[in-house]
């Protein structure tokens, strides 16, 4: 090209342009006068005050930033500007780079997953990629979550705790209170924005539970997605759950199908896929680029999803024959033998006054519950085993000892979110539908497929807890926050399968990463003075001498659902729940500030919370719930609220709120429970304009929910259809006798609730949901069928499906009418959803006022 330029210029012409190309290409390795020091970009090639890489002003020269100030000012030109550019000098600004010797970052987190459960800390089920980073690191046996998901993955992110950014509970229970309203506001800047922002390229994989349910939409926001918190790219979904089989997936904000006609596909696997795509794209473009990559499975959280093969290598072990009860006695053996607890640690006793032991059940309910942890057991180990593909395509580029991995086992407990008995479905567990074991042996084949949302029996969850007492949802006790963690860091942790014992919490690892990285944390972002970080560095933990060194994180609160608990300096304060966490419709505890009997441990003698010494410590005891509520009050935890179904159901912003009316013109998926119109506890009308071409018409006009609890109105074979899916328990059918002749029809569903619908929990009453209703189909202002349901679905639809006119996604409310998408082939003219919700008179709500002050008294 040059030269070509160069043959069509004449003269003395030829000799000016060639001059000029050599003294601009010269100016591009020219030395800019450095910028001034201060906040923001220096704007010199320096990485940590040590010159690299090409000189300052040229296009690849990078710069670390003082970070206290995000994003960093502009850098201030420092070439020459004059009136010709040839006698001028260009200057481009530095790319920022974080601090010499920073390393790349892997955070990995699982899901649910028990103290006992990975054999990396005393566990029967192999995971023996956590076993490599230990091995490679640290293994930390005092490491703590928030005893929930989302309000764990809040503080994680954010290094504060979960009431201090909103998430007091999961988003599903926000409310309008500072610590319970799921919004991370820009006062408390991610570890994704602080680490992009100082030259990091950030990506969120798997689950992503921060997004408030209202604001999951098409229609955003997004600054409350992954790519408003500082995370440049997201594989993942949004939401407390999903099908591994038909998630409900997004890239970056878009929603995608991979998994449509292509039945083997599995999400923990395609995650993977696409975690090692995005690293070798990175090291291919920039192999210098620093990543930090957050990858958080949804694995062991229900469903349990993993792949046939993995479910066959697990069971031919038969690590589960012997039943729960002789499972701990083994994970407890196993644990003291790994050293992960203390040799005079006792094994906390099996609380048989809420489970039964294994010796009392029928073979048909050991058949069943052999199955269910089988199933779960091959879910950690399959995603123990995709996580380790990821580590090793870091090992593969070389960049392996560069990495600081940390590999968190689970956020919460194991969950006792399956009923004693376990379930086919998490939905019938959520909506107060308890099976026994024979009547869940119908879906004993397909246990762990598409054709279940299974969770397993309490009594496993327990186990998995070994030695700890109690489960997720329950902060107090250590069942529901001890979480096994290790840390590898090649080239700076020399201590090689070492092991941990100093207290610490999941606000502690973005303090961790920031040390580690040399980062500080910002003072501002975005103009917005930041809240401190609350957690404390665990870097002093990695150089060997201090293996045994006390914890420098000395007093943590603990928080859920009114279930209170305090560590202070060796010492626990724990509030003895009064409602188990597998009894999710329980009536809420009206004053749980005196509800709770305190026990009080220490625990750092009694390393599993065994010996109570409220009695012999009274005055310790009082103490301790002082300083509680100390910390209540300065993290936004007050309120104190012990409900769990009403918060559910409680009023939160949303597109949809308040809402009666909702008018469609034209086809639009994947729309979330919290922008669709809910057709829960009352009476509605749904009314379809439809133009039916010459060649006939069918599939779907509008549906909600899927193979585990739905709705759906869609022609068969020409025929309107209208199926209630009552949590894949039975369908219920409303069809026409006919098909559709071409042309213009309006098809009218009209259900009749008979209840007082969802304003009845004001009273902390469930009188008024889930009751029945009669539906009737019309055609063309004719009735062509008529039924009364004796109940309905009270409180959710399945999570991770969603609201779709036109098609469906997901999976189908009824598999025997169809496949997803069954896109409707007629033409929609209009769809129109008119909700009329139950309203109380006076003497309703004196009858219901009522009955809530004669249960308290009772009480």
């Amino acid at each position: 090209m040059f030269h070509l330029s160069l043959g069509w210029a004449r003269g003395c012409g030829r000799v000016t342009l060639l001059a000029g190309l050599l003294a601009a290409g010269a100016s591009f390795g020219q030395s800019a006068p450095p910028s001034a020091p201060g906040v923001g970009v220096a704007a010199t090639a320096q990485t940590g005050g040590t010159p690299r890489g090409p000189a300052p002003g040229a296009p690849n020269a990078t710069t670390t930033i003082d970070g206290r100030v995000l994003p960093p000012p502009p850098a201030p030109f420092g070439g020459e500007i004059n009136l010709n550019a040839m006698q001028s000098r260009p200057f481009w600004p530095a790319r920022v780079a974080p601090p010499k010797g920073a390393p790349n970052v892997l955070l990995i987190m699982t899901d649910d997953v028990g103290f006992g459960a990975p054999s990396t800390f005393g566990g029967v089920i192999p995971t023996p990629n956590l076993d490599r980073i230990a091995n490679a690191g640290l293994r930390y046996t005092n490491f703590h979550s928030t005893a929930l998901c989302s309000p764990t993955r809040a503080a994680l992110i954010t290094g504060r705790n979960h009431h201090s950014v909103g998430f007091g509970v999961i988003s599903e229970q926000s409310t309008g209170f500072p610590g319970y309203n799921s919004i991370i506001g820009p006062d408390n800047a991610t570890i994704g924005r602080i680490l992009k922002e100082n030259g990091y390229r950030t990506a969120w994989f798997g689950k992503n539970h921060n997004t408030p349910t209202y604001q999951a939409s098409q229609a955003g926001p997004f600054d409350q997605w992954p790519l408003g918190m500082g995370f440049e790219y997201f594989y993942g979904f949004v939401g407390g759950d999903t099908s591994q089989w038909q998630p409900n997936l997004f890239r970056n904000t878009t929603a995608i199908y991979p998994y449509v006609n292509n039945p083997k596909w599995n999400l923990v696997t395609a995650m993977a896929d696409d975690a090692i795509g995005w690293l070798n794209q990175l090291n291919s473009i920039d192999p210098e680029m620093p990543f930090f990559l957050y990858y958080v499975p949804g694995a062991t959280h229900a469903p349990h999803h993993p792949t046939p093969e993995w479910i066959k290598k697990i069971s031919d072990m038969h690590l589960f024959d012997q039943g729960w009860n002789k499972l701990r006695d083994q994970i407890f053996a196993n644990q003291k033998k790994l050293g992960v607890i203390p040799q005079d640690a006792q094994l906390t006793p099996w609380p048989a006054d809420l489970l039964k032991n294994w010796d009392s059940l029928t073979d048909e309910e050991r058949k069943l519950f052999v199955r269910q942890a089988d199933v779960y057991a091959a879910y950690l180990a399959y995603a123990d085993d995709e996580i380790g593909r990821v580590i090793q395509a870091v090992q593969d580029m070389g960049k392996l000892d560069d990495t600081l991995v940390i590999y968190i086992s689970g956020d919460n407990g194991a969950s006792a979110e399956g009923s004693p008995n376990g379930t086919p479905s998490e939905m019938m567990q959520f909506n107060g539908v308890e099976l026994t074991a024979a009547e869940q042996m119908k879906w004993f084949d397909v246990w762990g497929s598409q054709y279940t949302y299974n969770h397993m029996a309490v009594p496993w969850a327990w186990a998995f807890d070994t030695p700890f007492k109690w489960t997720k949802q329950v902060p107090s006790f250590f069942g529901g926050t001890r979480q096994g963690m290790a840390i590898s860091w090649p080239r700076k942790i020399a201590d090689k399968g070492g092991v941990r014992h100093q207290f610490h919490h999941v606000i502690d690892i973005v303090p961790t990463l920031l040390e580690a990285t040399g980062i500080p944390a910002p003072v501002t972002v975005d103009g917005i003075a930041q809240k401190p970080i609350e957690g404390v560095s665990m870097a002093y933990t990695w150089d060997k001498a201090n293996a045994a060194a006390p914890s420098t994180h000395h007093t943590q609160y603990f928080e859920m659902m009114g279930v209170q608990g305090l560590y202070d300096d060796g010492w626990m304060l724990s509030a003895v729940p009064v409602r188990a966490p597998w009894q999710l419709l329980g009536a809420a505890t009206a004053d749980p500030a005196s509800a709770y009997k305190f026990e009080l441990y220490n625990v750092a003698k009694d390393w599993t919370q065994n010996q109570d010494l409220a009695a012999a410590e009274p005055r310790r005891l009082r103490e301790m719930q002082q300083l509680m509520f100390a910390e209540f009050g300065r993290n936004n935890v007050l309120p104190l609220d012990a409900s769990v179904a009403t918060r559910l159901v409680s009023p939160r912003p949303s597109l949809s709120a308040g809402r009666s009316n909702f008018v469609y013109t034209a086809p639009v998926t994947g729309i979330p429970d919290g922008a669709a119109p809910s057709l829960l506890n009352t009476s509605y009308t749904i009314t379809a304009d439809i133009e039916v071409p010459a060649s006939g018409a069918e599939g779907v006009v509008v549906t909600e929910g899927g193979r585990f609890g739905g709705w759906g109105l869609y022609l068969l074979k020409g025929k309107p259809t209208f199926t209630w899916n009552l949590l894949d328990l039975r369908r219920v059918k409303w069809t026409g006798d006919l098909p559709l002749a071409p042309g213009k029809h309006q098809i009218v569903f009209d259900f009749k609730y008979d209840g007082l619908g969802f304003a009845t929990l004001a009273f902390n009453n469930l009188s008024g949901i889930g009751r029945g209703g009669v539906g009737v189909l019309k055609v063309d202002g004719k009735e062509v069928a008529r039924q009364q349901l004796d109940r309905t679905v009270p409180l959710a639809l399945p999570v991770d499906e969603t609201f779709d006119v036109g098609s469906d996604t997901g999976t189908p409310v009824d598999d025997q009418d169809y496949q997803v998408p069954f896109a409707f082939t007629g033409k929609l003219a209009r769809l129109a959803i008119d909700l009329d919700r139950p309203r109380l008179s006076p003497d309703d709500e004196k009858k219901l006022a009522d009955a809530m002050r004669a249960a308290s008294d009772a009480k």
